[in-house]
């Protein structure tokens, strides 16, 4: 059984991804507020979304909006923001802070040639930006980032650790 949710009421929904095509396109409605939305199956080349192994984390640091988090980054694309019902970012941070856009920042992760991750960052663009130490990022400026690096977003801090499961 796989769980998705719905995007608009966040409702739970379980269903058995066995019978189908890989690839195919399902529709659900939400049992709770009715919503009718679409989801993909990833197809048998694709590691399906969540289950792809982490290469690395973020550390969030604790602070007046939110309580210390953790999370994980995954090859390929991860869209960093605050968390809100609905938005497709994959890396959420649970937080009330407003200087935090609901996509304020994306780490992407690639490997070089000895098979080692490598995290490259930039600014959405966001409202408040986003800084790597006290560096800021320009606009369509990418940076590469390493174990330890201090990244800001709003008033939220957060450290990059290397690795799968890293818990500081």
């Amino acid at each position: 059984m796989k769980k998705i949710r719905c995007p608009k009421c966040d409702t739970p929904i379980s269903f058995d991804p066995s019978g189908y095509e890989p690839g195919s396109s399902l529709v659900f409605e939400c049992p709770d507020c009715r919503k009718q939305f679409k989801i993909r199956l990833p197809s048998r080349h694709e590691a399906p979304v969540g289950e792809q192994p982490a290469v690395g984390t973020l550390l969030i640091v604790e602070n007046a909006f939110h309580l210390q988090q953790v999370v994980s980054l995954h090859e390929g694309r991860n869209d960093i923001g605050r968390y809100v019902r609905g938005t497709s970012i994959n890396c959420p941070i649970k937080t009330v802070d407003p200087s935090v856009d609901t996509f304020h920042c994306r780490i992407a992760v690639d490997t070089d040639k000895q098979g080692r991750p490598r995290f490259t960052l930039s600014d959405a663009p966001s409202g408040t930006g986003t800084f790597v130490g006290t560096e800021i990022l320009g606009d369509r400026e990418r940076r590469r980032i390493a174990d330890g690096d201090i990244i800001t977003i709003g008033a939220t801090t957060m450290i990059l650790r290397e690795g799968p499961n890293t818990e500081p």
